[in-house]
């Protein structure tokens, strides 16, 4: 199999990681998750990140594979930080 297809799978994990960090993010910062957990997700997405780097060097797919990463690891820590609460149907379901 050719060495860029490796790569694709590489770096459509990295942005899968990168994204994983970033929800993992808010909830280890409130201290509702471990620290590992966190550390875990990012240090997959890094390892994933050099390995694209590994053979071509910083061409345009490393390149994109990065800027993908940041964007998903921005977009998913922003969605995870500006959840809603749970709405509350306790007056719903038990009238008083």
């Amino acid at each position: 199999m050719p060495i860029e297809f490796f790569r694709g799978v590489l770096g459509a994990a990295c942005v899968f990681f990168a994204y994983m960090a970033g929800r993992v993010l808010p909830a280890f910062r409130k201290g509702e998750v471990k620290r590992s957990r966190f550390y875990g997700w990012l240090l997959r997405t890094v390892v994933c990140a050099l390995a694209v780097l590994l053979r071509a060097g910083a061409d345009a797919m490393a390149i994109g594979v990065w800027v993908l990463a940041a964007a998903a690891f921005a977009l998913a820590y922003r969605t995870r930080s500006h959840e809603k609460p749970p709405e509350d149907l306790t007056h719903q379901i038990f009238p008083e």
